[in-house]
């Protein structure tokens, strides 16, 4: 069956609700179900303008707060930090399904890439999180100092062993100021009195794959086992039992074969007019071959680019008009003027938009500029 880009395109923006005013609701609860729904939101550092995880929540809680995802976080415990592809905040309830490749990374070969730390670091700030409550590396005082051993790295050890207790899931990251992290006892934080049981590796695989057709709606065993590409034969294998129970009808998007569940098909997802500001980290963006093969436009992140190679700026964000990606904004946040900055303006699509555009700058702005 073969599936047009418009049809494709627009079951995937119902997926990510994208289409609709305010698919969630407001308020922490709201964030916890934009969580829950995406199956993981990306943390970024990068502060031209707003942090990814604020960013790609707002796209979807327009009256969202700062303060919300915090208060998921926080007081709630409905969200934690884990590794997805990338640092992401995921569904506390859907947890056990990242704790085997956490148990993993404790028997990896991190050492030699990370000599800054040793294994007496890493059990010396998991007692010192034991024995005097949760930290940040502000409160430790009595590293030291390394020289760095790459570019983002810290020069206290301390660090380091906190990030690696963190990957192995002895420690989680219960509070988040700015990107200032305090680390807790994961048992202590969510309350524990028995650790959830792991997943297992069938279990994992079934989980990606059902996140993978909640949030788009139409899959291809790329976008499934994103940076994860050893586990295609798997996959593979399970769509494959799908498709003989009929759960799953294979179709082709632009020649390439993906799956959709067959009432995703059947619905007519309606044309939105919806416009969004999308972060370059969006989970409508991150996955470039897909977004170009749907609609169109390949996205390219040039922050690292020399300004001479650069074609849409420094921090561009897609402009996304009903189901057309319209035109790509760089822009800045000047926080002491109080003012977003349009610093260039590239055209995509039709420039008729450009008043709706103008208004998603202000709401963005203001959002910008807002308090917790």
């Amino acid at each position: 069956m073969e599936l047009t880009a418009g049809h494709a395109r627009r079951i995937w923006l119902r997926a990510q609700r994208l289409d609709t005013p305010e698919p969630f609701g407001a308020g922490p609860e709201a964030v916890a179900a934009a969580v829950r729904h995406l199956g993981y939101v990306q943390i970024d550092t990068i502060h031209v303008i707003e942090r990814a995880h604020h960013h790609i929540l707002f796209s979807r809680v327009p009256g969202y707060r700062r303060a919300d995802l915090q208060q998921a976080q926080s007081t709630d415990k409905s969200v934690f930090e884990t590794w997805t592809h990338a640092l992401s905040y995921a569904p506390a309830e859907d947890l056990r399904f990242f704790l085997p490749r956490m148990r993993e990374l404790r028997t990896g070969p991190w050492l030699k890439w990370h000599a800054a730390a040793t294994p007496q670091d890493v059990r010396r700030v998991v007692a010192r999180v034991r024995g005097n409550g949760p930290l940040t590396i502000r409160d430790i005082t009595d590293d030291v100092l390394v020289d760095k051993d790459w570019l983002w790295a810290s020069r206290k050890p301390s660090k380091l062993a906190l990030e690696i207790a963190f990957s192995w899931g002895l420690l989680t990251v219960s509070r988040r100021d700015g990107m200032v992290k305090t680390y807790e006892l994961m048992d202590r934080h969510f309350g524990w009195t028995s650790p959830p049981r792991p997943a297992t590796g069938r279990q994992q695989l079934t989980y990606r794959l059902d996140r993978a057709l909640r949030a788009q709606g139409v899959v291809s065993l790329a976008s499934i086992c994103f940076h994860r590409p050893n586990l295609k034969p798997t996959v593979r294998a399970l769509l494959e039992q799908r498709v003989r129970r009929r759960e799953l009808v294979p179709v082709s998007v632009a020649g390439v074969e993906h799956w959709a569940a067959p009432d995703t098909l059947d619905a007519s997802p309606a044309a939105s007019e919806a416009v969004h500001l999308l972060s370059p980290f969006d989970p409508l963006i991150i996955q470039r071959e897909r977004l170009e093969r749907f609609f169109g436009y390949r996205h390219v992140f040039e922050a690292y680019l020399p300004k001479a190679k650069r074609r849409y700026g420094y921090f561009a964000l897609p402009v996304l008009v009903g189901d057309r990606v319209v035109a790509v904004l760089d822009l800045k946040t000047d926080r002491a003027a109080g003012k977003l900055l349009v610093q260039q303006w590239t055209r995509t699509g039709d420039p008729v938009h450009r008043a709706a555009i103008e208004a998603a700058l202000d709401r963005f702005e203001r959002f910008q500029l807002a308090g917790a």
